[in-house]
Parts: C-alpha cells; sequence; structure tokens
C-alpha cells in the first residue's frame, strides 16, 4: 500500500531527500521503501515500474537523473529527451510518493575518484562497444542505494545486462537490497518502448519493428531444435532485410552470467538463455532481447 494518494513530492537535493524518508521511517518503522531508477522521460514502461513498486512497498521514491558517467564521448548525453513535466504526470499516476531530481552538481560536487568496475558481466553485448559504460551504471546505482537505502530496486529487463549487473554488484558487495526484474513493456505495435523511440522517424519506426517480430519467433525455433550459432544467423538474415538497419551485435548467452553457449549446442538443452541484440536505425540506437523460459 502506498503511503499517501497525494501527488508525489520533488525533491532536487540530498539533504531534502534524506530528510523526507527519515520522516516517512518515523511514521511507519516497519514500512518499506521502493526505488525505481530511471533518466526521465517517462513512458510506460517506467509507469510499469513504478507501479510495482507502489503495490509492494509503503513508500516509493522514483529518481529521475541522466546520470553523465554512463555516456561515453560520442554518445547522446546532450540530446537525450527530457520533460520534467511529463514525468511528474507520469510519476503521478503510477503512484510513485516522492520523485528525486538531482543536478549533476548535487551528484558529483566533484570528479569522482573511487570507481566500481565489474568483470565478466560487462564485457559482452553493450559493454564490448561502450566501454566504461556499465562501470558510471554501477557508481550511480550505488550511490542512490546508499541515498534511499530501498528495501527493493525495480529495473526493466529491456536492458536484461544491466538487470545482471546490478545483480552480481549487490550479491557481490552484500547490498540490503532486493532487486526486481520487470518484464519489458512494448507499444501495441511490439517495438519495446525506449525513451530513444522519439528519435526514430516513421519509416526508422516501421523497419525497427522488424526486431520484436523476429524476436517472438524464438520460442518456436528453440522448441523444434536449434544450435545458438544458427538461431543467431536466423536473426541476423531476418533483421538484414531492412535497408535501414545496422547491427552492433545479436548474441545468444546464458543467463545471468552472459556467458557464450557453445554454437553447436541444443538451446532446448539450455537454460536461462538471454537473446539480446542491439541495432541501429539511423542514429537511434534500439536494444531488445528475450529471455528463455519466458515467464
Amino acid at each position: 500500500m502506498r503511503a499517501t494518494l497525494s501527488a508525489p513530492t520533488v525533491v532536487r537535493t540530498i539533504a531534502e531527500l534524506r530528510a523526507r524518508l527519515d520522516e516517512y521511517r518515523k511514521q511507519a518503522p516497519a514500512g518499506k521503501v521502493g526505488l525505481v531508477p530511471t533518466m526521465g522521460y517517462l513512458h510506460e514502461g517506467h509507469a510499469s515500474l513504478i507501479r510495482r513498486s507502489a503495490s509492494e512497498n509503503g513508500f516509493t521514491v522514483l529518481s529521475v537523473f541522466v546520470n553523465p558517467l554512463q555516456f561515453g564521448p560520442t554518445e547522446d548525453l546532450d540530446r537525450y529527451p527530457r520533460d520534467e513535466e511529463r514525468d511528474r504526470a507520469v510519476a503521478a499516476e503510477a503512484g510513485a510518493d516522492l520523485i528525486f531530481m538531482p543536478s549533476v552538481a548535487e551528484m558529483y560536487p566533484k570528479r569522482p575518484l573511487t570507481t566500481i568496475s565489474l568483470s565478466g558481466v560487462t564485457e559482452r553485448l553493450c559493454g564490448a562497444s561502450r566501454p566504461g559504460h556499465f562501470d558510471g551504471v554501477a557508481i550511480v546505482v550505488t550511490k542512490l542505494f546508499n541515498l534511499v537505502q530501498p528495501n527493493r530496486a525495480y529495473f526493466g529487463l529491456k536492458d536484461a545486462q544491466q538487470v545482471a549487473v546490478i545483480q552480481s554488484l549487490v550479491e557481490d558487495l552484500n547490498l540490503p537490497v532486493e532487486i526486481v526484474p520487470c518484464p519489458i513493456v512494448r507499444e501495441a505495435s511490439g517495438l519495446a518502448l525506449s525513451s530513444r523511440n522519439v528519435y526514430l522517424s516513421p519509416e526508422e519506426k516501421e523497419q525497427a519493428l522488424v526486431l520484436s517480430r523476429t524476436l517472438m519467433q524464438v520460442p518456436e525455433w528453440v522448441q523444434s531444435g536449434i544450435a545458438a550459432a544458427e538461431l543467431s544467423r536466423r536473426i541476423r538474415d531476418a533483421i538484414s532485410r531492412q535497408p535501414l538497419a545496422d547491427i552492433e551485435y545479436v548474441e545468444v548467452v546464458d543467463y545471468p552470467s552472459l556467458t557464450a553457449i557453445e554454437e553447436n549446442k541444443e538451446l532446448a538443452a539450455t537454460s536461462p538463455v538471454l537473446v539480446a541484440l542491439a541495432v541501429r536505425f539511423g542514429k537511434t540506437r534500439l536494444i531488445d532481447n528475450i529471455l528463455l523460459p519466458q515467464a
């Protein structure tokens, strides 16, 4: 149950955040706190995380922070979409109690001298082409966990690698928070919801539907008996038929270790399996995946 049905309070400083949380914990000593970390420009995928948290905790904190440490020098930090009014509206409808919207200076008053680096789970998939990305994710998530001290934190499986990284971080450092992975939310067309979808032209968006359409065939292919290398080839062939698609990777890996699966091993005998891809349409990089067996 939510602590309140009123519109969420917005705080911008660490001091305000801590004061509000202290107030809640004094009022409800046994109450649970849920955290939904985001970079804003909220959509239904984010809303589903907030609703899940609001249904499972007494108090839900939504963080909205575009974290510069997880962007490379040639990536889209400056053009990443931002809309505070939209974020407030989505958060209110979904049931957040508190929105933490810090500035970069508030989160990083000086250049961090501490780094958090994970191996293994960060070296494939997005980590191969985005060096340092998951180091940046790890430090901001650790900071948020320390600031909020949530009982549970909610992350979408659209970025399944990020979920695996954060689960490893929590396990390795014995952080007292339960990580709750949540299903991918899709548009009616099947396209996975993403803040970056706003960058797609109509033609790019139409061609991008090949990602979900192809992934939806994966369970049938696996059940019929197929090896990892052949599955990857079929997916690449299907996506390559779209002239605007520029494939960055298609990988079939064990989950959550993200280790490679032997190319000739039939996937029906391997569980769980993550089939993940990243494809550019114009300047927009999209990721999508399917995790088998499906829930």
